[in-house]
């Protein structure tokens, strides 16, 4: 049913309205770029963007001038491993104790990231979350700027916590220019390869930014969000600029 779904999604009404300046190239037997967009976040509401079994809705076209004008800030989130993707909107912006600017984005039914400098620090409601990270950043400038230890604090099935501790190495694979929904930017790809500090305890995780190369901003990254989810792909949509 497509009324209690818009009352749920009213925050993404906005983001509907101009995303439909693309619906009109479609044929009349064919259901508005709206409600392709209402059902798809639909299922994902269903699926909780947790790795839930059921189908996801295709994937909406994007325009360049209908993001041009929505004014607020938008990305958009895949899980790789099953491809459920959402668009978070930026609910809280701030600085702490720690370097860097604090970035929380939220989708209308509460699940949420939080990034430091465009890093992944914590997730909620995805299941097994992040419940913190430390982050490797300095100033304003986007993605780990030095190698070093990094611990993560995940909850677990339990509602209890475990604690995991990496050593990372970062590392500048230079110039690598992205292009997002039409726009190109000039961007450097920073990696970040993890792993366990403890003896004996392999793996690896391995983070990847986008960094753009004049403003510092994190366009695209491909970061590590717990046991339970793998990796999602998070790229900028709008600033609100």
């Amino acid at each position: 049913m497509i009324t209690p779904v818009i009352t749920r999604l009213a925050g993404l009404l906005p983001i509907l309205g101009l995303l439909a300046l693309t619906a009109c190239s479609r044929g009349p037997d064919q259901a508005p770029l709206q409600v392709e967009l209402l059902r798809s976040l639909s299922d994902k509401v269903s699926a909780r963007l947790s790795g839930g079994k059921g189908k996801q809705a295709a994937r909406p076209p994007l325009t360049r001038a209908g993001l041009d004008e929505i004014k607020d800030p938008y990305i958009e989130v895949t899980i790789e491993k099953n491809d459920v993707f959402a668009y978070l909107s930026r609910q809280q912006l701030r600085r702490d104790d720690s370097p860097g600017t604090v970035a929380v984005w939220r989708t209308e039914d509460n699940i949420s990231l939080t990034l430091r400098n465009g890093v992944l620090v914590a997730t909620r409601n995805l299941g097994n979350d992040i419940l913190s990270s430390s982050a490797l950043v300095e100033g304003d400038t986007g993605g780990p700027l030095r190698s070093g230890a990094r611990r993560y604090h995940i909850r677990g099935l339990d509602n209890g916590a475990w604690q995991l501790d990496l050593l990372c190495s970062r590392r500048d694979l230079g110039v690598d220019p992205i292009v997002i929904v039409e726009l190109r930017y000039p961007t450097r790809h920073i990696e970040e390869r993890c792993h366990p500090s403890q003896p004996g305890r392999r793996g690896e995780i391995v983070n990847d930014y986008w960094v753009d190369s004049r403003s510092g901003r994190v366009w695209q990254s491909r970061q590590w969000a717990g046991p339970n989810v793998g990796y999602l792909r998070i790229r900028q949509l709008t600033t609100g600029g």
